[in-house]
């Protein structure tokens, strides 16, 4: 519609004004919007196009997923591991311990 009345008005901005007025829009900026997003989307103007700007939330939505998915076995395998240490230190307590084997365990 813009473009249709911008012939009869000196600039774009009045030709936006008029149709938001004819639409019953309140203000003559969600119009401009509009247009802007049409140029872009057309590929009159530079910028991320409205389907680009999709797939671009879909993989900020599927990486937030992933990154969830992959909390869930690292706080698993921590604290199967936590037990795993706690269960062997309850079977060395009590016993003899050779400290020759012990210092070349932590040498080598």
């Amino acid at each position: 519609m813009v473009a249709e009345v911008l012939p009869n008005y000196p600039s774009e901005w009045p030709a936006m004004v008029a149709v938001a007025d004819r639409l019953g829009i309140g203000t003559a900026e969600t119009v401009r919007k509009w247009v802007r997003r049409a140029e872009v989307d057309g590929g009159v103007r530079a910028g991320i196009t409205t389907e680009e700007l999709a797939e671009i939330k879909r993989f900020k939505r599927e990486n937030a997923e992933l990154r969830r998915a992959n909390e869930i076995p690292k706080a698993s395998s921590a604290f199967f591991a936590a037990e795993l240490c706690a269960t062997r230190r309850r079977e060395c307590r009590g016993r003899v311990r050779d400290p020759v084997r012990l210092a070349v365990a932590a040498v080598g």
